[in-house]
């Protein structure tokens, strides 16, 4: 990772809210199954470190995190630690015919319309040709 991508990294997580803390348990298997959870929804993560009550440096905490989700230390500033992890599926261009999204709704009830429309005006020819066989 460049410096200016890390930089970048850094603007980004200013924003972030810390998602879990890291106490007196230290590092453990349920701290690492709930990071590797949240970077199935995102790429940037923020951990605190209770300073008080862990049992390594904020620094160590962090490489070793880092290593056991295969993600990388972007910065560790005081007990605040910032993490990425590329998520390819969070790129992938999203499913533009889902059912359920308001404009393909809107596009779906549209063409029932159209189609309902053109039903309509071929009834009313086939009323009016028989009409005029019968006069």
């Amino acid at each position: 990772m460049t410096s200016k991508e890390r930089a970048a990294l850094r603007a980004q997580a200013n924003s972030l809210e810390p998602l879990f803390q890291v106490g007196k348990g230290g590092v453990n298997d349920a701290l690492i199954a709930q990071t590797l959870d949240a970077f199935r929804s995102r790429e940037l993560l923020k951990l605190k470190v209770l300073l008080e009550t862990a049992p390594k440096p904020p620094r160590e905490i962090a490489e070793e995190i880092a290593a056991k989700t295969q993600s990388e230390v972007v910065q560790v500033v005081g007990g605040s630690l910032i993490f990425f992890k590329e998520n390819p599926e969070l790129h992938e261009p999203k499913d533009t015919k889902n059912p359920n999204r308001p404009s393909v709704r809107k596009k779906i009830h549209e063409k029932k319309l159209a189609e309902e429309r053109k039903t309509a005006a071929r009834r009313k020819a086939e009323r009016n040709f028989r009409r005029s066989r019968d006069i």
